[in-house]
């Protein structure tokens, strides 16, 4: 067997599976498989579709993907791409036939009605002037939407036999909707506090009744009269979510008593799922994943029992799952050795589905993740994991995540395993503020970011270098993984080199200029954004003088989640206190980037972070040579 090297392209020949989806009786799976075209320079979606009983699969076109099951089994809707007009399709699964409902630009939401013959859609109408953009709410733009535009949800009931519109209402902020029964509901959220503040209402009969008033839930899934929703009866934000049930006009948790978070989140990386995972009922069984450390679980909760049962428990992430009538639950999941791969639970067994990527895998050196017990500086407990390289001593890359309520665990992380290939340790840190462990560690770090969770991360790399010999050590992270980078080089010369991407400097102008800023910073940060003194303190900015780390600065144009000018700011003011730091600013791509970016757009964001830690911690080089990124 040929022997390859972890390389920069390398992750172009994964497959991601994502949108999996089963049949309510059990008997057809459907995935898409997203996959990259280098001549293309696109990611393409292709959904394939299995029938269980026979074992025979069968491949809808390019360009497609979305795919919802009817209630009777008998059809799948789903969405073909066909030049730059987006297509709702449906086909007759018993002989595969297949018929164009209508056009959307983009739909937000897909849903069958009970008895299989409508579908509720949704997506949304801007104001189009082709001179200008008009706004009179918050926010006036979106992350990977752009400019909102006085955008309104459009949500259209469409008969499937006649193609026909037979009922439209238009409203604005919906968050989440679906059937019920006859009749629709869904969360319309506060412009003050946009996720997680929500009221719930139900559509019947062209017109809607409010039946839940400002709380912190969204309805995910319905049964006859039961909606199941997630979050909190009162929420803020980095508050765990549970799974409630809404009935006879009560509502009863299901969760919270586990204290686990039901909307848990792990870096996925490149095994990134295209959609949010729900809390789900089906057959009076309640379906849902929790965040428990470095794992998502997946876990069901008869309704008429008291105790949840745990159903994949392994050292490994769920990025996507649907469950059946019968009890058939399909999933994807992705461990620190495995690659993400579909996977069906049947009669208490779990069956691997997909061998996408085995071909691939066997063929590289997957270097294991091992785990660090740290205790931190006032005896907190801390996850870390790290990846050995070949050799040592080596210089040591340390990962920070997202979030603040990210948090790293048991995953195949692609630039580990190519950082490894080239001769470092990789440390990847939980501290607190992290997801996945009780409510109160990840409260901790509010009104304090970059203080209690960044000595954290020091004792992460005090025990490692306690079990291994480490060179030097380096810094990096995306969003607040950024932020931690741009805060850690202020205040220590611990590291030799930092790469920032998409990271916070300064957090007044993250608050007017983000799309979630106006909310998010001030639960982050505090209120009063104009006179309290956390807005100054937090921020790398004001502590420029203290830098002496040379810094890679990585962001993208279209980010609006941390705009540009964090980035900008900080490059400025570093460059005319005569620093060392370099800014590269990706033209397309929103704050995901790192995930959805074109081929060449990825490439070239992974050759510059190895080149960069190459010159600095390995070859120990003046300066940088962008030119040795793209030779």
């Amino acid at each position: 067997m040929i022997a390859l090297k972890w390389e920069c392209s390398t992750f172009t020949k994964f497959v991601v599976p994502v949108e999996v989806k089963i049949s309510r009786d059990g008997r057809w799976i459907a995935y898409t498989l997203k996959k990259i075209s280098p001549a293309e320079n696109k990611t393409i979606r292709q959904i394939t579709i299995k029938n269980l009983s026979t074992g025979e699969s069968f491949y809808l076109p390019q360009e497609t993907s979305k795919p919802r099951f009817s209630p009777d089994g008998k059809k799948l809707a789903f969405i073909r791409k066909i030049n730059d007009s987006n297509i709702l399709s449906m086909i007759e699964l018993a002989h595969f036939s297949e018929k164009e409902i209508l056009k959307v630009d983009s739909l937000t939401a897909i849903d069958w009605s009970s008895d299989s013959k409508k579908l509720l859609i949704m997506f949304a109408k801007k104001r189009n002037d082709k001179d200008l953009y008009f706004e009179d709410t918050l926010p006036v733009w979106f992350d990977g939407k752009g400019f909102l535009d006085s955008s309104i949800d459009v949500v259209q009931i469409i008969d499937l036999e006649s193609c026909q519109v037979l009922d439209q209402m238009e409203e604005r902020n919906i968050a989440n909707i679906l059937w019920i029964e006859n009749d629709i509901v869904y969360a319309k959220y506060s412009e003050k506090k946009p996720f997680t503040e929500f009221d719930i209402f139900l559509y019947i009969d062209g017109k809607k009744r409010l039946i839940l008033e400002k709380v912190g839930l969204i309805p995910t899934s319905a049964e006859g009269k039961k909606i199941i929703m997630l979050g909190r009866e009162q929420k803020s934000a980095f508050q765990h979510e549970y799974a409630y049930l809404y009935e006879n006009g009560k509502l009863h948790p299901l969760t919270e008593k586990y204290a686990l978070n039901n909307s848990g989140h792990i870096s996925a990386e490149i095994w990134a799922s295209d959609s949010e995972v729900y809390p789900l009922i089906r057959n009076n069984t309640v379906y849902f994943k929790s965040g428990s450390g470095g794992k998502i679980l997946l876990e069901k909760l008869n309704l008429e029992e008291t105790e949840k049962q745990t159903i994949i428990s392994d050292n490994s992430i769920i990025t996507a799952f649907d469950a059946s009538d019968n009890g058939k639950i399909v999933f994807v999941k992705v461990s620190p050795e495995k690659p993400a791969e579909v996977y069906l639970y049947e009669n208490g067994k779990e069956n691997k589905v997909t061998e996408l990527n085995q071909s691939i895998i066997s063929k590289l050196k997957v270097r294991p993740m091992k785990h660090l017990d740290v205790t931190s500086f006032d005896g907190t407990n801390i996850d870390a994991w790290y990846i050995k390289p070949d050799s040592a001593p080596a210089p040591a890359v340390v990962f920070v995540h997202g979030g603040p309520k990210g948090a790293y665990g048991y995953n195949l992380y692609f630039l580990g395993q190519l950082l490894a290939e080239e001769g470092f340790f990789v440390l990847f840190t939980n501290p607190r503020g992290s997801d996945n462990y009780s409510e109160q560690f990840a409260l901790t770090v509010t009104e304090k970011t970059g203080k209690e969770d960044f000595k954290d991360i020091l004792a992460a790399i005090d025990n490692l270098r306690k079990n291994e010999q480490i060179a030097s050590v380096g810094i990096t992270g995306i969003s607040y993984g950024g932020y931690m980078t741009n805060w850690a080089i202020t205040q220590t010369d611990l590291f030799k080199a930092a790469v920032s991407e998409n990271g916070i400097s300064y957090w007044f102008t993250s608050y007017a200029f983000s799309d979630i800023g106006f909310w998010f910073d001030k639960s982050l940060i505090g209120n009063d954004p104009l006179s309290n003194p956390n807005y100054r303190e937090l921020s790398p900015i004001f502590y420029v003088k203290n830098i002496k780390t040379p810094l890679l600065l990585i962001h993208s144009l279209e980010d609006f989640r941390c705009p540009l000018d964090q980035s900008l700011m900080f490059y400025t003011i570093l460059k005319d206190f005569g620093k060392e730091v370099y800014l590269a600013i990706f033209k397309k791509g929103a704050h995901g980037h790192s995930v959805q970016g074109s081929y060449t757009h990825r490439l070239k964001r992974y050759k510059l972070i190895v080149e960069f830690f190459k010159q600095k911690l390995l070859e120990e080089k003046e300066g940088f040579d962008v030119n040795k990124c793209f030779e």
